[in-house]
């Protein structure tokens, strides 16, 4: 039964075919290979122009956009191309040694000097291996010392069926070196041995890069950290120099220079430190076997590779307490600066009610005032009134019918307009 193509889910094939992406080298020993790490950052067209440059010189079909890897033989020499996130490799590879000297007439010398020159300013690894046949070497043989004459000289039994020797210097003709001795090691051993040393170089220079952004971002993480301490100094003295405004202005700018750091460096540690992981897999994968006198590669990493990595780690976590230390600081004056209004308004509330007080006591008075008034002109309408009953005939006595007129009207105004106050205080201002 044929399964229906209609069936996969959009990306089986591609990711079925992920495991076969970068298959490994296939060599014999003797050999001599060239490896080339070429950073090219993130500009996606710059791995296949490298490539297809190379392979127009010699009327090659370069590999199609979006491949991951090409291998071709061109007579004299085969190519091995890789793609990755942030480089390219390059890997040379010829059949046969010189008799003296292994690295003396190493595979790049084929490249085009032209095709050369367009890698400048990019290449971040290159180095030789020479892979030769023969028994285990003593690390103190001249051969050895002659080949690394700088210390310090690494190397360890690999595979159970190699030797491995470097100085991982870059040497005179900028290129690193590696002597690989095929004791007793299969053809597909061979080539997967010198791919993870190339790997195991590149990987450790890819994760060398953020060695200098992290000593760069001590200084600038240094001063910083003082500003924090000036700020934090500040807020603590009572009535400080600086007023909140001001305090929370510089605050907000060193949280921003702080995050815009982050923003630029974090990429570049994170990215370190999975690069580290892989080198250190590789070396795993290496079953280095120790040779008494001199350190094996994990041990020279270990010395080596493993501080600088640390100092990267110590610089991110670094930036991540600083972030911390600054929000903290910020969240400290903000919630000082809201006590501080809250106690004004609180003041602000106060003094309202000290108003509102003075205006009920004002609001009393004039009620007084108001039932003397509307007393005063109620008594002296029923004046004319009384007057002019009398002028008719009518038999009273105006001044006594007023004076118990007074009384009666005072009351009745006031107790009219404490009623209204009362409805008005039960049903709310809008009630009539």
């Amino acid at each position: 039964m044929t399964l229906a193509t209609s069936l996969n889910h959009p990306q089986r094939l591609a990711l079925a075919s992920e495991v076969h992406a970068r298959p490994f080298l296939s060599l014999e020993a003797p050999a001599r290979v060239s490896h080339l790490a070429i950073h090219v950052g993130h500009d996606r067209e710059r791995p296949h122009q490298i490539i297809a440059a190379y392979c127009a010189r010699f009327g090659v079909a370069p590999p199609a956009d979006g491949a991951q890897h090409f291998v071709h033989d061109f007579g004299h020499l085969r190519l091995k191309w890789e793609r990755h996130a942030e480089f390219c490799t390059c890997t040379f590879i010829e059949p046969g040694l010189p008799a003296d000297d292994p690295f003396a007439e190493p595979a790049i010398r084929h490249a085009p000097a032209d095709w050369l020159e367009m890698l400048a300013g990019s290449v971040l690894v290159a180095c030789h291996i020479a892979v030769e046949i023969g028994e285990a070497l003593d690390f103190r043989s001249a051969r050895l010392q002659r080949i690394f004459p700088a210390p310090p000289l690494v190397g360890s039994q690999v595979l159970t069926g190699g030797e491995v020797w470097t100085d991982f210097q870059v040497g005179p003709s900028g290129f690193s070196r590696f002597l690989l001795r095929n004791i007793r090691l299969r053809e597909t051993q061979t080539g997967r041995l010198v791919q993870r040393l190339c790997e195991i170089e590149t990987y450790r220079m890819m994760a060398l890069l953020a060695l200098p952004i992290a000593r760069d971002s001590a200084q600038t993480l240094g001063a910083m950290e003082e500003e924090l301490t000036e700020l934090s100094a500040g807020m603590m003295q009572p009535g400080h120099r600086l007023s909140d405004a001001t305090l929370l202005a510089r605050l907000s700018s060193l949280a921003a220079r702080v995050e815009a750091l982050s923003l630029r460096t974090n990429y570049r540690f994170s990215a370190a430190q999975a690069y580290y992981r892989i080198v250190k897999a590789r070396i795993e994968a290496l079953r280095e076997t120790r040779i008494e006198g001199v350190p094996t590669i994990g041990e020279f990493m270990d010395r080596r590779l493993a501080p600088a990595l640390e100092t990267c780690v110590s610089a991110a976590n670094r930036q991540e307490t600083l972030a911390a230390k600054v929000g903290r600081t910020n969240d400290l004056l903000r919630t000082g600066v809201s006590l501080a209004q809250e106690q004004h308004n609180q003041h602000i509330l106060e003094q309202m009610n000290r108003n509102a007080q003075l205006q009920l006591q004002l609001q009393h008075a004039v009620e007084g005032l108001s039932v003397v008034a509307i007393t005063y002109y109620v008594v002296g309408l029923a004046g004319y009134v009384l007057k002019a009953g009398k002028f008719f005939g009518l038999r009273v006595e105006v001044d006594a019918t007023l004076g118990i007129l007074m009384p009666i009207v005072c009351g009745v105004t006031w107790f009219g307009l404490r009623r209204l106050h009362h409805r008005i205080a039960t049903d709310g201002p809008g009630a009539s």
